[in-house]
């Protein structure tokens, strides 16, 4: 057989390979100030998040899962280090996984109790499209891409984990399903250590799955209003 002939089947071959990513959503976090900690180092998973970190992990253990990369921040850190050592791999780090930026970081968020009664704030809630207060949607939209396509090429034809925050899931999700970028955040579906998987066939993403593997450890008033996820997955067409 010839080098070219060879060379097309290999390429055939990599478009049909069936690649998983999950993203993954850190575990709880200890913050007993109720700050938003946004990117701020030394915030770490409480000992309910290192519960659900090893929930997921065990959920894990018999998927083909070779690659494992986090953002940066200690709290996705400390959520992927047990799905790496249950591989017996190396836990890779992404700065592209990274939390969205927001200039409440560090502030309490409320209306009568907390940075929104503060008129000098206010300048930033002009645009909640774009949004004025933080990183903008199409730039999260942009490196969570390329930190889920650098992922599926680590793990190509076998499964990845990426460990990330849950407004940059949510944009990434939005987009690839087709919504508009903007929401409440409210009703987002990424609660604390879910998993929202993309399935690619070849480099292209045919279809998205959601489930919560650590449920039952949420605490009950995140669920508020929130229905049990069945599983499955949104199919997209070629």
């Amino acid at each position: 057989m010839s080098s070219e002939k060879n060379a097309e089947m290999t390429a055939e071959k990599k478009q049909d390979e069936i690649t998983v990513v999950h993203l993954m959503r850190h575990g709880e976090v200890h913050n007993p100030e109720g700050v938003l900690y946004g990117r701020r180092a030394g915030y770490h998973l409480s000992d309910l998040g290192r519960r659900m970190a090893d929930r997921v992990a065990e959920h894990l253990a018999g998927r083909d899962i070779t690659h494992v990369v986090a953002s940066p921040l200690e709290r996705a850190q400390e959520t992927a280090t047990p799905i790496a050592k249950t591989h017996g791999l190396d836990l890779a780090t992404d700065e592209r996984l990274i939390e969205a930026a927001n200039v409440f970081e560090g502030k309490t968020f409320g209306v009568g109790d907390g940075a929104l009664k503060k008129p000098a704030n206010w300048k930033y809630l002009t645009n909640p499209f774009r949004p004025s207060w933080g990183e903008p949607y199409v730039e999260q939209v942009v490196r969570m891409m390329r930190a889920l396509d650098a992922a599926k090429d680590a793990a190509r034809g076998h499964e990845a984990v990426c460990v990330s925050h849950q407004l940059p899931i949510w944009i990434v999700r939005s987009f690839v399903e087709r919504r508009r970028l903007w929401h409440d955040p409210r009703k987002r579906e990424c609660t604390l250590a879910s998993l929202t998987t993309f399935t690619y066939r070849g480099d292209k993403i045919v279809s998205v799955g959601y489930s919560e593997p650590a449920r039952d450890l949420v605490p009950t008033h995140l669920l508020a209003g929130a229905k049990p996820v069945k599983g499955g997955a949104k199919a997209f067409g070629a």
